[in-house]
């Protein structure tokens, strides 16, 4: 299991999660390579299948999920991956987009208002199994009206990037290469993707006009990040090295940033150096960057204190601030663009 030591900050009550071996350990539990196997969530039963709108498909392998564009209030529309989808397809970008999503089953950080089971994140085999891309692949086109769009979600995906690469290849033998648009989610923890796949499957992802993937900040500072994720604080900083990175590789990479936070002391200064890393980035990332509304979900309730209902409340204040900061460093034009539109590498 992770290795925990104890914090001295407000989450002081919490363990802190050893990223790195906890990593190793769950990789080792979720890959069958020699049978180009993952462990992959089956939803019967758990407390995430309580929140479906519709059942799960695929034998309880996946779920059909509705992304769409509005948010509540004050908080900006959300176009992931509906615009990316779009363009890639080449059909008008639509309010709302159906899209078929497989777990894996395993992830190395603890985000208190996930909408996963812990117990889903965990490779606990009552509610996984190993199936291969091509597996589930034939178990998505025995539905007549599938979805056009596969996200490969978690968990934490990139804990085993050959997933990735594999469902690519498995989509090209099939001649669905042109068909299907491939998105996959990442929680910015580890380079995994770069430690297991070779320098030549990177390209062709990168390469590819129907394959994106959206990586998600945890807060917007050290403290907030910490207080999401569980995880040690200084990796905070290590999620802006990683999405750099993958700028650099010409990949149509996106972002998530939650907001939830356990305190608004000096949220403006605290938003404003978070959107100087964006820029750091790219100049442009901060446009290709979406704060999601963190609402709770079933199994997110037995984990709510005072703290995490505070955090929900405050979250408001933190995204106010990030669209004041937005509106000082973009003009209106530039901010009514497509996401797709804001170009910051070469693909």
């Amino acid at each position: 299991m992770a290795s925990i030591k104890q914090s001295s900050d407000i989450t002081s009550n919490l363990p802190v999660i050893n990223t790195e071996s906890f990593s190793e350990h769950l990789r080792q539990r979720a890959i069958d390579l020699e049978g180009k196997k993952v462990l992959v969530t089956r939803f019967t039963g758990s407390q995430e299948e309580q929140d479906f709108s519709v059942p799960a498909n695929c034998s309880g392998f996946g779920r059909v999920h509705h992304f769409r564009r509005l948010q509540q209030g004050i908080w900006p529309e959300n176009p992931l991956p509906i615009d990316p989808a779009a363009k890639a397809l080449g059909i008008e970008p639509p309010d709302s987009i159906r899209v078929q999503v497989f777990q894996n089953a395993v992830c190395n950080w603890r985000c208190w208002y996930c909408f996963v089971d812990f117990q889903l994140l965990s490779a606990d085999r009552r509610y996984s199994e190993f199936k291969s891309s091509s597996e589930l692949l034939d178990l998505y086109q025995e539905d007549k009206d599938a979805p056009s769009v596969i996200d490969l979600s978690g968990g934490q995906p990139d804990l085993i990037p050959e997933w990735t690469w594999w469902f690519f290849a498995e989509l090209e033998k099939r001649g669905l290469q042109d068909k299907i648009y491939l998105w996959s989610d990442d929680n910015l923890s580890n380079d995994y993707f770069w430690r297991y796949l070779e320098p030549d499957q990177i390209r062709q992802l990168a390469r590819s006009a129907r394959y994106g993937r959206v990586g998600c900040f945890k807060g917007f500072d050290s403290e907030s990040f910490a207080f999401n994720t569980q995880a040690d604080r200084g990796l905070f900083n290590r999620q802006f090295e990683l999405m750099r990175r993958l700028v650099q590789a010409d990949f149509d990479v996106y972002g998530y940033a939650t907001f939830t936070t356990p305190t608004i002391a000096d949220i403006r200064g605290k938003i404003r150096a978070f959107v100087d890393e964006l820029q750091g980035i790219h100049p442009l990332f901060p446009l290709r960057t979406v704060p999601l509304l963190v609402t709770p979900y079933s199994p997110t309730q037995n984990r709510l204190d005072s703290y995490r209902v505070k955090a929900l409340a405050l979250q408001s204040d933190a995204v106010a601030a990030w669209q004041e900061e937005l509106d000082t460093r973009f003009d209106q034009l530039t901010r009514q663009k497509s996401i797709t539109s804001h170009r910051v590498n070469e693909h």
